[in-house]
């Protein structure tokens, strides 16, 4: 049975096994890794907009996503708060720079649908502005797409009560304490409001050309697979990976002198088998 056909494994919960996803994963990633040779070769210009709840795992997919791809080819773009310029531009303005040329992929960690979300519910937009987004963006969209570019939408979905297990996990340990913002805390204050935007924003840019395609994110280790999954799916690629590339022989030139090593500031060696030995 190749690697591809092995059965996978699931805990009594029904979560895949830590082995099984790992080795889904890392044939998930040489196939990102082929598309990413495509995408150069054939000069395609790729957008991916991730979207979704506070915690329901849009970093971590892009994480995964990334891991092994050239960020030449593969960049992500996470834009902050807007600047006092900014706010006074077009509202698509900021992020059309950002968008692929040709052999690129970007993925958008969040985009300018924060005016339909977080905007729209915390008050940031007025009403006119935020009108004037929902008969905007699906045009904008389609503009985006008849210039050539490859734009796909991403929602992770998860329960309220996932949401509330990560965000107290997040909470009680330091290394992740920072992932949680004011934000974050409205979010939960106001899920109501949230999933009523959420339903307004489907109801006007879930359209033909640039559909949204909804994630279940209850189970991370499944939200990731799935989603990288379906994106190569969403692609007709070839393998273009070039073979091994032969070394050069490494130059020769016994006339050359290195400096004394005591001549150099060496980074402590802290860690590593001489320090273990040394200590």
């Amino acid at each position: 049975m190749s690697e591809e056909q092995a059965p996978l494994e699931y805990t009594s919960s029904g979560k895949l096994k830590s082995a099984h996803y790992n080795r889904e994963l890392v044939i998930l990633q040489q196939e990102l890794v082929k598309l990413q040779y495509w995408i150069k070769e054939q000069g395609l210009k790729v957008c991916v907009i991730f979207e979704g709840r506070d915690a329901a795992g849009k970093g971590g997919v892009i994480k995964r996503i990334t891991q092994r791809l050239n960020p030449r080819i593969v960049r992500v773009v996470a834009l902050g708060i807007p600047s006092d310029k900014e706010k006074q531009q077009w509202y698509f303005q900021r992020y059309a720079p950002h968008l692929p040329t040709a052999g690129e992929m970007v993925l958008f960690d969040r985009s300018w649908y924060n005016r339909a979300g977080v905007e729209r519910v915390m008050g940031f937009c007025t009403d006119d502005e935020y009108r004037d987004f929902m008969r905007t963006c699906p045009e904008f969209e389609r503009m985006l797409v008849r210039s050539g570019i490859k734009l796909i939408k991403y929602w992770f979905s998860v329960s309220d009560e996932e949401q509330e297990r990560r965000f107290r996990v997040r909470n009680n340990d330091p290394v992740r304490r920072w992932k949680l913002s004011p934000m974050d805390m409205a979010s939960r204050s106001r899920w109501v409001d949230y999933s009523r935007a959420k339903d307004a924003m489907f109801m006007y840019t879930d359209t033909e050309k640039a559909p949204w395609h909804v994630v279940d994110a209850n189970i991370k280790r499944h939200a990731r697979l799935n989603c990288i999954s379906h994106l190569l799916s969403l692609i007709d690629y070839q393998d273009l990976t070039p073979d091994p590339i032969e070394l050069p022989t490494r130059q020769q030139d016994p006339g050359y002198k290195r400096p004394p090593i005591t001549s150099q500031k060496w980074v402590p060696a802290i860690y590593g088998k001489n320090a273990v030995e040394e200590a």
